[in-house]
């Protein structure tokens, strides 16, 4: 296995166009792949304007950026390894009740697994990607770690703590110590045409945002074989809701329930098929539980231990106690209340200078 060449995950945005381009000026061996995962003839909610990952402008602006630099670029079709991973699951968690995290479940499953599979096939020993984190290795534990970005406000950890040794072993991450501004500055001294590309801000397969949309169009069958159901504040039945898989807790918007006040779904009951509506502070938890754990940079963690919890991808982290931990769970209690604990969402837990410990899926509040 070549071990000075590298595979890098390019979407076409600035990120992964700079990552590669680190890479190539650090003499590493350089092939750019742009995973086409879907399209928007599948997935519907196209734009005006195709210019988000996976469209035919993105991966022109890849193959551009490889030309520019001189290095090989593929476009590899993943759509049926990407459909059945990451949308049926998406899917699948709406109709449980829960509210899914697919880019980590594409991260885990598609851009490290898949992308892996494709270095064996090109004699590459490592791929990379345009993350803002960091890997390095503990000699005292024998694990790799990853470690937040130099950027907070970018720092991409919370998505990727399902990924497993082997996969943080092969992987470089060159943005982990540059800020956003910093890359677009390299950008622009590389003489990139993605150096001033906005950043995509939605789930990539619903381009607008609209889930509701998204599932009405994709499992019409089974949408509306849907039955609805019940509102529920302090007991009493408010109103009916149009189907457990089109809320999600802590959503306020679009409920259609007017009580002269701002109202919160608070839980989702779906043996009994209601809606559960509580006001802003009803939405406050202390504990919760997480499964499908992955140990990341400690091999496990055991009751008492203090860390700092994440339970959604802006959120800034809190601290909390394990309360007990396994390798298939881990239930924490935090030290301030949290809002709107979300199952189907990633818990993810930092210890104090910033490295994942373990992540899993909330599945209890």
């Amino acid at each position: 296995m070549n071990e000075n060449r590298v595979i890098v995950a390019m979407s076409g945005g600035v990120d992964s166009s700079v990552a590669a381009a680190l890479l190539k000026k650090e003499g590493f061996d350089v092939i750019g792949i742009t995973m086409k995962t879907w399209g928007f003839m599948e997935v519907g909610g196209a734009p005006k304007h195709e210019s988000g990952c996976c469209s035919l402008d993105a991966i022109f602006d890849a193959k551009n950026v490889a030309n520019l630099l001189d290095f090989p670029h593929y476009t590899v079709d993943f759509t049926k390894s990407f459909e059945k991973a990451v949308i049926d699951n998406f899917i699948d968690e709406y109709l449980s009740g829960r509210t899914p995290n697919p880019c980590v479940v594409c991260n885990r499953e598609i851009k490290w697994e898949e992308l892996l599979m494709k270095a064996d096939d090109l004699d590459a020993k490592y791929i990379a990607t345009g993350h803002y984190a960091s890997i390095d290795y503990d000699e005292k534990m024998k694990r790799f770690r990853i470690k937040n970005s130099s950027d907070n406000r970018k720092d991409q950890t919370y998505a990727l703590w399902g990924l497993t040794q082997e996969s943080l072993s092969r992987t470089l991450l060159p943005l982990g110590k540059f800020k956003k501004d910093e890359v677009r500055k390299l950008a622009e001294e590389f003489g990139l045409k993605t150096a001033n590309k906005p950043d995509s801000q939605e789930i990539c397969f619903v381009a607008d945002n609209n889930y509701e949309r998204f599932l009405r169009e994709r499992i019409p069958e089974q949408i509306e074989g849907i039955e609805s159901g019940d509102f529920i504040y302090k007991g009493e039945k408010v109103g009916t809701h149009k189907g457990i898989p089109f809320y999600t807790v802590g959503q306020r918007r679009g409920l259609g329930v007017a009580l002269g006040h701002p109202t919160y779904v608070k839980k989702i009951d779906i043996e009994n098929n209601n809606i559960i509506l509580g006001d802003k502070e009803d939405l406050l938890e202390t504990e919760l539980l997480a499964e499908d754990i992955n140990y990341v940079s400690v091999n496990k963690l055991i009751s008492g231990d203090v860390v700092t919890a994440k339970i959604r991808y802006s959120d800034k982290g809190s601290f909390a106690v394990i309360k007990s931990a396994d390798e298939n769970s881990i239930r924490i209690s935090f030290s301030e209340p949290k809002s709107a604990i979300t199952p189907g969402q990633s818990m993810v837990l930092y210890d104090e200078n910033g490295y994942v410990l373990a992540g899993g899926i909330i599945s209890k509040i």
